[in-house]
């Protein structure tokens, strides 16, 4: 059986979405938290791409809790 993530990955553009942006704002993190020193210009990226990647998630929970609530209606139905 898919998680709700597994299913919006699979049926939701915007979902799908949110997760591609996720991803690479985490790998660009990646890269940054590797560095052995950060310019400044750098560890203000790193902020602000750390408060993306919490948008972003948050907006794919809220997508997720939708699903979920949805989806019980659905049986209850």
């Amino acid at each position: 059986m898919l998680t709700p993530k597994d299913h919006l990955l699979a049926s939701d553009e915007q979902f799908r979405k949110l997760a591609t942006e996720h991803s690479q704002y985490a790998n660009r993190l990646e890269s940054l938290t590797q560095k052995r020193y950060l310019t400044e210009d750098e560890k203000m990226e790193e902020v602000r791409l750390k408060k993306l990647k919490l948008r972003l998630k948050d907006q794919m929970e809220s997508l997720e809790r939708q699903y979920r609530v949805q989806t019980v209606q659905n049986q209850v139905a």
